[in-house]
């Protein structure tokens, strides 16, 4: 399942529709660009209470990853706590493939 998230996310990332970082995400968040939050398996509890609280409050939904090293290893970053979903048809797939 984490395979197939992350290779999501790596197709949007490359094509610029995925935020990268909690800062990026919490801005994405309040433009209210963001469709989707992908938060690592091991975020901390400062993360959760600035991403996943106001993501919960603007009615986004919150997915949980792999742990922050190997999300950031297939996204190509150094590990990574939270990713944004900008693409509507994205966060949709990346929510379906959790289903299956």
């Amino acid at each position: 399942m984490s395979e197939r998230l992350t290779r999501l996310l790596g197709l949007g990332l490359r094509a610029g529709r995925v935020v990268v970082g909690v800062t990026g995400v919490r801005a994405g968040l309040q433009r209210e660009s963001v469709h989707c939050v992908v938060l690592a398996a091991d975020a901390s509890a400062r993360t959760l209470d600035k991403v996943a609280r106001l993501a919960r409050a603007r009615g986004i939904p919150v997915l949980r990853g792999p742990v922050a090293d190997e999300l950031g290893a297939r996204l190509g970053r150094p590990p990574v706590q939270a990713v944004g979903v900008e693409d509507g048809a994205l966060a949709r797939g990346l929510m379906t493939s959790l289903e299956e």
